[in-house]
């Protein structure tokens, strides 16, 4: 019997250990799919929400409320950004 609980012990302290050194994660805040959020203070604290497409959309959600609208600094690009064309050479 000595011998079992010997064998045991061990194997429920790794066990225990695995457990409590789990840590819960959390969801990602920031929706990388749009380009602005915005953060929403509340007495029990505060939320950021990234689901807008323009500062404006934005502003109209926040507007009353004790928030604030920025840019997502998680957001991808959509499209690839090209260099600027040059002008047009004129002839003479």
């Amino acid at each position: 019997m000595r011998r079992i609980m010997n064998a045991i012990l061990p194997v429920a302290g790794l066990l225990g250990a695995g457990l409590l050194g789990a840590a819960p994660t959390a969801a990602q805040t920031y929706d990388p799919r749009y380009p602005v959020c915005i953060e929403i203070y509340t007495i029990d604290g505060r939320s950021i929400d990234c689901s807008f497409a323009t500062i404006a959309q934005c502003a109209a959600t926040a507007s009353g409320q004790s928030a604030q609208c920025y840019i997502n600094p998680y957001a991808t690009q959509s499209r690839q950004l090209s260099p600027v064309p040059s002008p047009p050479r004129r002839s003479r």
